[in-house]
């Protein structure tokens, strides 16, 4: 069960988390995580004093602030794909087909980049940060491959660059991954939807067409192109459950694992009509479990547990660390209501709305994926899945 350690007042806004280990406890944290022995834990839930003494002294029990700024920018609204359970989706395709209605068209000019980059110069100002890390998002970012690399080029102004790009890997060639990489790219994210029979039915372009082998092709390629890092994304619903161990070994097969890291992700209806009916028992818990297994043995490496926290641009007030921006200059409070003018928090030309404008407004990246009356449920499920995945990182205990 998850349990939130709150161990005196300067530490109680630190997220972190206490999970049953198959020996013990795992506490995590922002700074990291340790293996607890059962003697320093009582039942219910307790931590020792020395215990917090040690870990505070390990610098686990610090609330760190951001030493990065972090801006996410919709570099298109469009997108290629027609995936039916896409957040930025405002209803189903009405004829049954891959042509769900999307938010609105608009497309990152260099006025608008201007504009951008103007307003994060004052915000890192503001929070005293030289370093910045920017994320292309869309849509499919790579629609406006002009437009990324003109935000990128001119960011590096702003401070040390790092750089992160959320695709769909369908308009993905050596070509682009140079360029971009040339102007900073050092991660891209990949989503599949289960093995290549079950993601072809779930992702598919706005015609219908299937896109496994595309994404794949275009990944290898890509990893002989440019030293890049691949985070691979799985998404995980009743629809594609039962392909991800011919997924693990396919994706080894055809990739090079040495630069890939992998992720099972539970994926849910996010207000588009795409249900997730997986029950969030013990036996999907294992089976989770076998996948993140059967990936390490082949060479992938595996996402680390957090301590529960939201991103850096919605977890703070107003942005004080990070910003949302779409294609037009809009303001969001994560990217999951970017592009959404009921969603709007304000723009970059005029900052943030004021507080009583904003609240209702301010939604996390958590808050969508809460699953309603099994919120209790999932946090279990993903209690144990995080526990067990801990005890693969680290064998020996070790941080």
């Amino acid at each position: 069960m998850l349990r939130t350690i709150s161990p005196e007042p300067l530490v109680a806004d630190a997220p972190s988390r206490l999970l049953p280990a198959r020996q013990g406890w795992w506490f995590v944290s922002e700074g990291g995580s340790a293996k607890l022995l059962p003697a320093q834990v009582d039942a219910d839930g307790t931590v020792a004093p020395a215990t917090l003494d040690r870990l505070r002294e390990q610098g686990l029990l610090r609330k760190r602030p951001p030493s990065t700024y972090s801006l996410t920018v919709l570099t298109s609204t469009d997108c290629n794909l027609g995936c039916g359970y896409c957040f930025q989706n405002i209803a189903q395709d009405p004829r049954g087909g891959s042509r769900p209605p999307r938010i609105e068209h608009a497309r990152l000019k260099p006025d608008t980049t201007s504009a951008i980059l103007d307003f994060t110069r004052a915000r890192m100002a503001e929070a005293k940060l030289d370093k910045l890390a920017v994320m292309l998002f869309g849509g499919e970012p790579l629609l406006n491959l002009r437009g990324a690399v003109d935000l990128l080029e001119r960011a590096a102004e702003l401070g040390k660059l790092t750089v992160s790009m959320v695709s769909n890997g369908t308009l993905l060639t050596p070509l682009v991954v140079r360029t971009l990489n040339a102007a900073g790219l050092g991660s891209v994210q990949l989503t599949f939807d289960g093995d290549r029979d079950e993601h072809d039915a779930i992702r598919v372009t706005r015609s219908g067409g299937p896109t496994f082998d595309k994404i794949v092709d275009n990944a290898a390629q890509a990893m002989s192109a440019a030293s890049v890092r691949w985070h691979l994304r799985v998404n995980v619903s009743h629809h594609n459950r039962h392909g991800m161990d011919a997924l693990v070994q396919r994706l080894a097969d055809r990739l090079d694992v040495t630069q890939c890291t992998i992720q099972f992700a539970l994926i849910g209806d996010v207000g588009v009509g795409y249900g997730n009916e997986l029950a969030y028992g013990g036996a999907l818990a294992a089976e989770f479990t076998r996948w993140h297994r059967a990936a390490q043995e082949r060479g992938f490496s595996l996402t680390r547990p957090r301590s529960g926290k939201g991103c850096q641009a919605c977890e703070h007030p107003d942005g004080q660390y990070g910003a949302v921006v779409s294609a037009d200059g809009s303001l969001a409070s994560c990217w999951e209501t970017a592009g959404r003018p009921e969603w709007v928090v304000g723009d970059v030309d005029g900052g943030y709305l004021s507080g009583e404008h904003i609240a209702d407004r301010w939604i996390t990246c958590t808050d969508q994926y809460r699953h309603g009356e099994h919120a209790a449920e999932l946090a279990a499920f993903q209690d144990e899945v995080d526990a067990e995945l801990l005890d693969l990182l680290h064998p020996a205990g070790d941080r």
